[in-house]
């Protein structure tokens, strides 16, 4: 049963020096019986497994078919490998957090928690727009995309991925350490977020918020815009092709990206918008930002995996050894 929300104690610090609490509390979802929320923990397991499962299946997939060593699958092979770990770092808390209501988390392991969930998000974000730079080329100009979406040039995309998430988002943790926290020490949702250790500051956040708000604005605003300008290119060149099948099959190729990319922007664009726009956290909030970070580790591995020739006739063939 989850435990009512109480007071942490506080870790006793020098004068001059913040504040820190000894560990935040987690919260499940707000009007919930606490017998509800021991029956939600299932599907959280589920949801889990079928995210490692399947994101585990299409980076083995590729890794072992060379044929599939291509720029899409090698971009898809990164995709999955973020959503893997950013699985891993969030479902298992908050299904222990559902099944045994222990909503103790120590502050630094929430504030590693806190980083990794941000620096993730960022490195899915550019994947997604290389993903959508490596459509553009495809279909507007096919003859150049084997020499410009070279092996060393995917691979230098993905570490500046990697790069750009640690880079942007390693100050996060400073920054929240910096702040004295003595108000109530319960965070708003079952993970921890950036804006939600923040608010529960006493001190002046006026450097959290605006380096936040430009770490959003830079990160995944200049990648949204990239994404959105591309598939704009992308829709006038298949317009203009003569044959109504052809412009279908091409654009047939982008269905999967734009499944995904809807997937991780629909929900992190509203998360952002209630954050900043709406009131106290409600159920709006807990329930956009569970959205946000549980759905796309499930989703894309069943919608590539769906919609990808190559990646499901490999998985029918697994199965059907399996069964002789």
């Amino acid at each position: 049963m989850q435990k009512p929300h109480i007071l942490v104690p506080i870790v006793a610090t020098q004068n001059g020096t913040p504040v820190h609490p000894a560990y935040f509390l987690l919260v499940g979802i707000p009007g919930l019986e606490p017998s509800i929320h021991f029956w939600l923990g299932f599907p959280l397991r589920f949801m889990y497994a079928l995210a490692t499962l399947g994101n585990l299946a299409i980076i083995l997939i590729i890794r072992v078919e060379r044929h599939l060593h291509e720029p899409m699958y090698l971009f898809l092979a990164m995709l999955s490998t973020v959503d893997l770990v950013l699985s891993s770092v969030t479902m298992p808390k908050m299904a222990s957090l559902f099944l045994t209501g222990i909503q103790e988390i120590e502050f630094n392991v929430c504030l590693a928690q806190m980083f990794f969930i941000h620096a993730l998000s960022a490195m899915e974000s550019a994947i997604l727009l290389a993903m959508a730079f490596d459509r553009f080329v495809a279909i507007c100009h096919p003859l150049h995309h084997a020499s410009v979406l070279t092996g060393p040039t995917v691979a230098k995309i993905g570490l500046a991925a990697l790069a750009r998430g640690f880079l942007f988002f390693s100050p996060l943790p400073f920054i929240l350490k910096r702040l004295s926290y003595c108000r109530t020490h319960t965070v708003t949702h079952s993970f921890c977020l950036h804006q939600d250790i923040m608010k529960l500051s006493c001190t002046d956040t006026t450097v959290n918020v605006v380096y936040g708000l430009f770490i959003i604005l830079s990160v995944m605003g200049v990648d949204s815009l990239f994404i959105g300008f591309s598939y704009v290119l992308i829709l006038r060149a298949v317009l203009e092709l003569s044959s109504r099948g052809a412009a279908l099959k091409a654009f047939n190729t982008c269905i999967s990206h734009l499944c995904a990319v809807l997937v991780f922007y629909v929900p992190l664009i509203g998360l952002s918008l209630v954050h900043r726009l709406g009131g106290p956290t409600s159920l709006l909030h807990v329930v956009m930002a569970n959205v946000y970070l549980l759905l796309p580790p499930v989703v894309n591995p069943i919608v590539y995996g769906a919609k990808t020739k190559e990646i499901r006739s490999r998985v029918l063939h697994m199965f059907s050894q399996d069964g002789r």
